[in-house]
């Protein structure tokens, strides 16, 4: 039976009793340098990435393409993606909540909004995920489990964006029509929800495969009302798949504010794959991939690279724009607050 309370025990206690020095004091040297260096790193990564996009880029063209934005349909595109950022919370609460995080609605939409205040700053787009674990406990056991419930919602809406991708994909290379089209996506998401409830189903068999380890255990036990209950993992699935249509649709948006109209369609190939690149550690927030990926995939649909960088712009503006909403939550609130005092 799973702990009801908001902030489950940790796994281990070891961890919360140790001196926040003694990490630094045990650790090995090199590894410390590195993590001071990283931001280093990151940062020129993300640097030498937006100047390899924007290279050949004529700068009166991009600054006119920027100035003659109809800023209505960027505004419907910045709609769009607060209404989907605020399901995905929904659809992060239905993960978090059976196992011991009963927590009032609004502080997940909170928590995660806040997510994405962090992803602006820090490396790639899964970098707020960390804060918003962090920000949900705060023991050291209910800050791991927290990030399991992070991990599982993430990769509900990574499952639906590879869904949606390779329905676009395939019906792209087929030339299928709306209907086919729309056809052959129920059926991979379908088959994607049945091989997710089989795993799901059968999560204790699965780590009985892995080595003993007490931590291990705890946290699996911890994880067990998903066994009991794997369609709450198909309808994080089915929830992803909402949140990653209005993604496309948002982005939709933004270009047809630079004048831009390609098919729908298109924009279903497009921005899956832009999404997924922007996922890889090698950029802070994305910045240089997005427009880098814009540049190569709307060549051949005879796009201008000054029009694809300032969609890839225009697009991160929006992300920019919700970011700013949790920053204003974050400094709004000004320290963590205990969790048990938002449940009254």
């Amino acid at each position: 039976m799973h702990d009801p309370k908001p902030r489950p025990a940790a796994p281990d206690p070891a961890p919360a009793d140790t001196a926040p020095g003694a990490a630094a004091e045990t650790g090995p040297r090199p590894r410390g340098g590195f993590r001071r260096l990283a931001p280093l790193v990151r940062l020129l990564g993300t640097v030498g990435l937006m100047a390899l996009a924007l290279r050949g880029v004529e700068w009166p063209q991009l600054w006119a393409v920027l100035r003659g934005a109809d800023w209505r349909w960027w505004g419907a595109g910045l709609a769009l993606m607060l209404a989907v950022q605020a399901v995905a919370a929904v659809r992060w609460a239905m993960l978090a909540r059976p196992v011991g995080f009963d927590l009032p609605l609004v502080l997940f939409v909170r928590r995660f909004f806040e997510g994405l205040f962090f992803n602006l700053f820090l490396p790639t787009s899964i970098g707020g995920d960390v804060v918003k674990a962090y920000r949900l406990a705060d023991t050291t056991g209910g800050r791991v489990l927290a990030a399991c419930t992070v991990l599982a919602d993430r990769l509900a809406g990574l499952t639906a964006l590879g869904v949606i991708g390779t329905t676009a994909l395939v019906a792209h290379q087929r030339s299928l029509a709306a209907t086919s089209s729309l056809a052959v996506g129920v059926a991979i998401a379908g088959g994607v929800m049945l091989v997710a409830r089989t795993v799901v189903a059968n999560l204790e068999r699965l780590v009985a495969i892995l080595p003993r380890n007490r931590a291990v255990d705890l946290l699996a036990a911890r994880l067990l009302p998903y066994q009991r209950r794997p369609s709450l993992i198909t309808s994080a699935i089915g929830w992803g798949l909402v949140v990653q249509i209005g993604g496309v649709l948002s982005t939709a948006c933004v270009a047809r504010s630079l004048g831009v109209a390609i098919p729908l369609p298109t924009w279903f190939m497009v921005v899956p794959l832009v999404s997924l690149m922007t996922v890889l550690p090698i950029s802070i927030g994305g910045m240089g991939v997005r427009e880098g990926m814009m540049t190569v995939m709307l060549a051949p649909l005879g796009v201008r690279k000054e029009t694809a960088v300032a969609i890839g712009l225009l697009a991160f503006l929006t992300s920019v724009a919700c970011g700013f909403v949790g920053g204003l939550v974050f400094l709004a609130e000004g320290r963590a607050p205990d969790p048990s005092r938002d449940r009254r």
